[in-house]
């Protein structure tokens, strides 16, 4: 008999493994070692001669490792909410220094917005009313909702943030990391690597 507390099924979840204390070097060898072990997954199921030009076509077919491998190759984008789009993007391009991605659909959605590049990946502000209060958050962006950008130089950032008068923090754990908020209270955390 099938209890709540023990179902009767199970899934074969692989274990998840915590990358955050890893150095880049170590970092990239773990997504090396991921993309690996994804290649391998694939099979081939047979080799077929093609007589015409006298050469083997391969025939592949990846085969899934289980029921929750569906490809995941990274994320596209994060979505912010902002109440008023000029003045958000007064700080991500002018202060931030992000350029907007002018190939993305600004004008076939319901509302205003804008896609910011951040290197290969996006934010898309979305000028949306804001279900989430601006006070009473955490003063430390690191214990809220927030997105992560890969920067080379935390030091240079904070120089530009102290310069517009932006308020920052650093991170708790000592690495060398910046946490601040968007004109709209969203937590934007700036790791080194």
């Amino acid at each position: 008999m099938a209890s709540i507390f023990r179902p009767s099924i199970s899934l074969d979840l692989p274990p998840k493994v915590a990358c955050t204390n890893l150095s880049t070097k170590e970092r990239l060898e773990f997504q090396s070692k991921s993309l690996r072990k994804e290649k391998l997954n694939v099979r081939l199921r047979g080799v077929k001669a093609n007589q015409t030009q006298g050469t083997s076509a391969v025939t592949e077919e990846k085969e899934l490792n289980n029921k929750t491998d569906y490809g995941v190759v990274g994320v596209h984008h994060v979505g912010l909410l902002c109440e008023n789009l000029e003045r958000s993007l007064e700080f991500y391009q002018n202060i931030l220094g992000l350029e907007i991605n002018e190939a993305r659909p600004h004008d076939k959605l319901p509302y205003r917005g804008a896609w910011l590049w951040v290197g290969s990946e996006m934010i898309h502000l979305m000028e949306l009313p804001n279900p989430d209060p601006l006070t009473g958050r955490p003063e430390h962006g690191g214990r809220d909702r927030h997105a992560c950008i890969a920067i080379r130089d935390v030091s240079n950032l904070k120089e530009i943030l102290d310069k517009a008068g932006i308020e920052y923090t650093m991170s708790k754990s000592g690495r060398p990391a910046i946490f601040t908020r968007d004109p709209d209270a969203n937590a934007l955390e700036f790791t080194q690597v």
